[in-house]
């Protein structure tokens, strides 16, 4: 589950509640697009901003939506505390794996960290994927870190933040030698998966996939069948697209792209956070239209 697509779908949310029945439609589109796993309750999925309650809801309607393919469940929280609760409650509704990010109000040390990849291993009985995330999360992981978390039980897989244009495959070649043979390596930043795939990336966990599954496949399966032109055109022609994710951030205009389809309801972010404005949507439209999609 950690070769190939998985694909982030936003949590639709506003003042009302979840809006369980967009979700479900978001989850089974990707499952049935074909990617390798689904990932719920990451930055896409605003885990952050959701009650444990609605954490649980959101993920039995994942599993329940995603058909056999693996859904890996976002844990992260403030405290180890609401992070093992979120274990358990992953573990419980059937999610393949878990995905965690250091989140923090309070930067944390590397021994924090450290700790507290080490006591989520320890309670998990699936599956981990360390999120580094520094432009969130305000954490930068060495790769000494890197190296020793990957030692601890149950720790799959890395997923990596975008490194410069021109610069994937050494960076991946120079983490694989702090990592075990059996530690996944997967990128985020869905401008720069081509590049990171071609460049030794096992996996691609893609916002866009969440909203167009369809053309972050036909990506992903040129990039990792090493079709590097074919890779490189299939990026290139959704660059409209990480020009505004660069601009806004992917989650605002994934959100935007998913109401233009009418897979979601506006407003579909809680509060207080807002969508795009109406010139910036314009745009969004534009790029989708540039892009050549629409679904």
């Amino acid at each position: 589950m950690f070769d190939g697509l998985c694909a982030f779908p936003l949590t639709p949310v506003s003042e009302d509640g979840l809006d369980e029945a967009a979700f479900v439609h978001l989850v089974s589109r990707i499952a049935a697009a074909g990617v390798a796993s689904i990932g719920v309750l990451g930055s896409t999925g605003i885990y952050p901003y959701l009650s444990r309650g609605e954490r649980r809801t959101v993920l039995e309607a994942a599993v329940g939506a995603a058909g056999g393919t693996p859904v890996i469940a976002g844990i992260g929280a403030l405290r180890t505390r609401d992070v093992l609760a979120h274990v358990e409650d992953a573990q419980a509704a059937g999610a393949a794996a878990l995905l965690l990010a250091p989140v923090s109000y309070q930067r944390l040390t590397e021994e924090e960290v450290y700790g507290l990849y080490r006591d989520v291993s320890e309670a998990s009985s699936v599956p981990v994927v360390v999120y580094d995330n520094p432009t969130t999360t305000a954490f930068t992981f060495t790769d000494e870190l890197h190296g020793r978390i990957a030692a601890l039980p149950r720790i799959a897989a890395i997923k990596i933040p975008p490194p410069p244009a021109g610069t994937a495959a050494g960076r991946v070649a120079k983490l694989r030698k702090v990592l075990p043979d059996r530690v996944s390596v997967g990128i985020s930043g869905d401008w720069a998966a081509a590049e990171a795939l071609l460049g030794g990336c096992d996996g691609w966990y893609s916002v866009i996939a969440g909203v167009l599954p369809g053309p972050a496949q036909a990506i992903a399966d040129a990039a990792l069948g090493g079709r590097a032109d074919a890779a490189g055109k299939a990026s290139a022609a959704l660059e409209p697209l990480w020009a505004l994710f660069r601009a806004h951030g992917s989650l605002r205009v994934a959100a935007a792209i998913a109401a233009d389809l009418g897979l979601v309801t506006d407003p579909c972010l809680p509060l207080p956070l807002r969508g795009l404005d109406e010139p910036v949507r314009a745009e969004v439209r534009d790029a989708l239209r540039l892009a050549g999609v629409t679904g």
